[in-house]
């Protein structure tokens, strides 16, 4: 994760050096639209195909009939949203890609490639393959900063390129941790659907959401524009939202630490430990939220010159790391009402920070940045604020956690480096 992390960051940081503000707007822009979409759809499949295999694991049965199954699923996921973006092909070039065919191809490219990638994640995880798992996601990063710096050093200045460097290096990733993986989906009991979790549909629905609140702002912005003269403005955004983000990455490692334990207490149904447990998870969350805030209000602007070779505003970076505090949060809240079996509540949680999100911003303003910053902080707070109501309301009923919802929670992290 640490080595996809910082290789995403570098690929980012070159590609727009390489572009320029205005033609790297249309490439970030692929790249936020590509994590709503894949890790929407396709990481709940990733996280119950990781969760059936383990427990068949367990019990010395065979996973070929589970990884068939949420392989047709997948298959009916991709011919489904790849219509829809048949069909809205036109406006996502005109209005997104800028007339940019090229782009809209790369991201059908980047919508098929990782669905195979998260399967593959999937069967790596729950066989227990963590060596094959590691080397997908960190070589995955590498090989498309690689792709960048190649790219870059011959000059190439076509968006197209540096668009299916999204994509592509997930099905090298892919190939590269097949190698020396021999007996992995052996013959067992056939799997019913149920098997996937009865829950499935409701992640779905509620990863879609939260993927799409956390990567709304530069396509918002995109959308608002008044012309092509404000491309500059997009790019800008974009490079914040992408700094903002890296308190997210300290908070998988915070909620990593605290796992095992909570995992524990839901099996045995310690609800006060459990409450106690998670008080102090908040307390973390809360903590990094602050340095988030206070970081990007003193250093922000000086970080995102020296990376991205951007202007950004102290207001515009403290914003921005506000919205992603409170998502943070408001995501750490979802992960204890499911861990409660509230899975459809944290769906329409996510789905009110996301409509507050478009009301915010539909807004007018003359300052396109502000307009959506503010739909950011209002978004995300939210859906904060519904899973702080809903959390409390379960307490008071005394529900219970159980261990298959807690790690359902805890997987529920619909993002990417």
């Amino acid at each position: 994760m640490i080595i996809s992390g910082i290789a995403t960051y570098g690929y980012l940081s070159i590609t727009k050096r390489a572009l320029g503000e205005d033609l790297f707007a249309p490439v970030s822009l692929l790249w936020f639209l590509t994590f709503i979409l894949a890790p929407g759809f396709f990481m709940p499949v990733e996280q119950e195909v990781g969760r059936a295999l383990a427990h068949r694991r367990a019990l010395g049965q065979g996973s070929r009939p589970v990884v068939r199954r949420a392989a047709v699923l997948e298959a009916i996921l991709l011919l489904t949203i790849t219509m829809v973006m048949l069909a809205v092909s036109p406006l996502l070039v005109t209005h997104l890609f800028d007339d940019s065919w090229a782009l809209f191809f790369a991201l059908l490219v980047a919508f098929w490639s990782y669905a195979l990638a998260h399967l593959t994640r999937g069967v790596w995880s729950g066989t227990g393959r963590f060596d094959a798992y590691g080397l997908l996601m960190g070589s995955e990063g590498v090989v498309r900063m690689l792709g960048a710096i190649a790219l870059a050093v011959v000059g190439v200045k076509a968006v197209g390129p540096y668009g299916l460097l999204i994509g592509l290096p997930a099905v090298v990733a892919v190939l590269l941790s097949r190698r020396h993986q021999h007996h992995v989906l052996e013959p067992g009991p056939e799997a019913s659907w149920s098997e996937l979790t009865p829950n499935l549909g409701w992640l779905l629905v509620g990863s879609v959401f939260a993927a799409a609140l956390l990567n709304a702002g530069p396509i918002a912005a995109s959308l608002l524009k008044s012309s092509s003269n404000e491309n500059a403005l997009v790019s800008q955004l974009s490079t914040g939202v992408i700094i903002a983000r890296v308190p997210l990455f300290l908070f998988q490692a915070v909620q990593a630490a605290l796992l095992p334990k909570l995992a524990r207490l839901a099996a045995r149904g310690a609800l006060d430990d459990f409450v106690r447990g998670f008080r102090k998870l908040l307390m973390l969350v809360l903590a990094v939220s602050v340095v988030a805030v206070v970081g990007a209000f003193l250093v922000g602007p000086f970080v995102v010159k020296v990376f991205f070779d951007s202007d950004l505003s102290r207001r515009t970076l403290t914003l921005l790391a506000l919205s992603s505090s409170l998502y943070m949060i408001a995501l750490a809240l979802a992960q204890a009402v499911i861990a409660l079996r509230g899975h459809a509540k944290v769906a329409a949680g996510w789905a009110i920070g996301m409509a507050t999100f478009i009301a915010v911003a539909a807004i007018p303003n003359d300052d396109l940045l502000f307009r959506v910053e503010i739909a950011l902080v209002a978004g995300s707070l939210g859906a904060l604020t519904v899973f702080a109501v809903v959390l409390r309301a379960l307490l008071r009923i005394g529900a219970e956690p159980d261990e298959e919802s807690l790690l359902e929670a805890f997987d529920a992290l619909p993002m990417e480096p």
